[in-house]
Order: structure tokens, then C-alpha cells, then sequence
């Protein structure tokens, strides 16, 4: 009986510390390792090639074919590579230019980031001057405003030698519509000039004007004929080369519409 009574007293403690003390906390100490997973910094995840260089012509105001110009392929080429998926793969050469011209990393049209940190830019001035596919604008300075990164393999296969002759400069006018436009930029090798001459567009200076325009050579020598290939403006036939100043040949364009 004595046993029975001291069990239920000792049953009725335990109860009353239950209500009375705090809670155990408990501190369990996890023997597997640690899951990095949920502390990583998440990467963008590059956006399909495709679908990135649609959006930055439409935000450039350009399109689909002035871009397929630029790269010197059919008008309907970047049309096809957006929407039909032909080609798989911009060409090496063909996103090198897009890529500097849209001032957009080469990486996110399609190139291989750690190939295309160890490929080269060459410089190219782009200078405060604009050449009028028009009636004539007059160059004010020839200082370098910007300059812009190209391939050095690329620009040597333009220049057909050494790239240092190369600038580039605006087009203003309409006269070598649809060739060129206004606010065009293009490519002048200024060491391919008056002693290389040949049919072409070229950059040249007539009194105080400054003119993109095409040139045909005629088959007198030191005879040109001056031409815009907007049938608009006039040409000047049966020009002595001698009197205008031929400041280059314009080896790439690219068109901004």
C-alpha cells in the first residue's frame, strides 16, 4: 500500500513540473554535409541568340534587311535566321560584324565566351565628319569622336592589306538611295584612294564639300564619271579626276533603318 502511494505522489510531481517548467529546447547537430544549393547566386541564363538579336534591331529601329546588307547577304538572310532558324549559326565573320555595329557582346549572339575573350579587336576611329550623299556638306573637323572594335582579320580582308587607313564616318543625303542612306555609317580605307582608283564608291572632296558618291572610270585617262545612285540627283559626267580630291574608298556600310 505504502509502495502504491509514494508511485502516485511520485506520478503527480512529474505532472506538475510538465505545467510549471519551461520547454526543452533541443539543439540537433546534422552529421551530413552542408547543401550549398540554396546559397548559390543564380547566373542570367543567356536568352536564345534568335530571339536577343530580333529584340535589338527592333530597339535600334532597324531591320531585318538593312542588317542582312551590312553583312553582304541576301536581304532576306537574318529574316531566315530569326524566324526559320537558317542558318543554325551566325558565321563567325557575320557576327563579328552585327555584334559591333549593334554595340551588343558577341557572346549573346552565339560565340563562345572564353574564344571570343581571346580574339583581338582592332581599333577603328569614327570621325566628326559627315560625307553628303546630296548637294554637299562641309567637314568641320576630322578629330575622332568614338572609336569602335573590329575583328583584325576582318578588317584586313576589307582593306585588302594593313587596316590603318580605316575610319569611319555618316552619311548625309539621300542621293545614294537605296544603296546608302542618311545617318549611315561607313567604312573609308583612305589608303585605297586616287592612285588605286577604280569603279566604286568613294568618299571625295570637291571645293569645300565633302561627297559620298560612285565613281566610273571612264576609258580616257584621268577621266571619271560622278554618279549618285539615286536617279533623283544628277551625275557629273566626264570629270578630270585632278580636280577633286579622292579621300577613300568606302569598303562597308551599315545601314541604321
Amino acid at each position: 500500500m505504502l509502495s502504491t502511494e509514494r508511485q502516485r505522489r511520485s506520478v503527480a510531481a512529474r505532472m506538475r513540473r510538465r505545467t510549471t517548467d519551461p520547454p526543452e529546447i533541443r539543439c540537433t547537430l546534422r552529421s551530413e554535409p552542408f547543401s550549398s544549393q540554396r546559397w548559390l547566386v543564380q547566373t542570367p541564363v543567356v536568352q536564345d541568340p534568335r530571339a536577343y538579336l530580333d529584340q535589338v534591331i527592333r530597339e535600334r529601329g532597324w531591320d531585318y534587311a538593312a542588317v542582312s546588307r551590312m553583312i553582304r547577304r541576301n536581304p532576306s538572310y537574318i529574316s531566315q535566321f530569326i524566324h526559320r532558324g537558317t542558318p543554325r549559326r551566325l558565321d563567325e565573320r557575320d557576327r563579328r560584324v552585327i555584334a559591333s555595329a549593334l554595340g551588343v557582346p558577341e557572346t549573346m549572339l552565339g560565340a563562345d565566351p572564353q574564344a571570343d575573350d581571346k580574339k583581338k579587336l582592332r581599333k577603328v576611329p569614327r570621325l566628326d565628319v559627315r560625307a553628303s550623299a546630296g548637294p554637299g556638306a562641309t567637314a568641320f573637323s576630322e578629330f575622332a569622336s568614338d572609336t569602335f572594335g573590329f575583328s583584325e582579320r576582318w578588317l584586313r580582308d576589307l582593306a585588302h592589306g594593313s587596316p590603318d587607313g580605316l575610319s569611319l564616318i555618316q552619311v548625309q543625303g539621300d542621293s545614294m538611295e537605296p544603296t546608302l542612306s542618311d545617318g549611315d555609317d561607313i567604312m573609308v580605307n583612305r589608303n585605297d584612294g586616287v592612285s588605286r582608283l577604280r569603279d566604286g564608291i568613294y568618299v571625295l572632296r570637291r571645293g569645300d564639300d565633302l561627297h559620298v558618291k560612285r565613281i566610273a572610270c571612264s576609258p580616257v585617262k584621268g577621266r571619271i564619271s560622278v554618279r549618285s545612285d539615286n536617279p533623283a540627283y544628277p551625275s557629273w559626267e566626264d570629270v578630270d579626276v585632278s580636280t577633286i580630291a579622292v579621300i577613300g574608298r568606302v569598303v562597308w556600310s551599315a545601314g541604321r533603318h
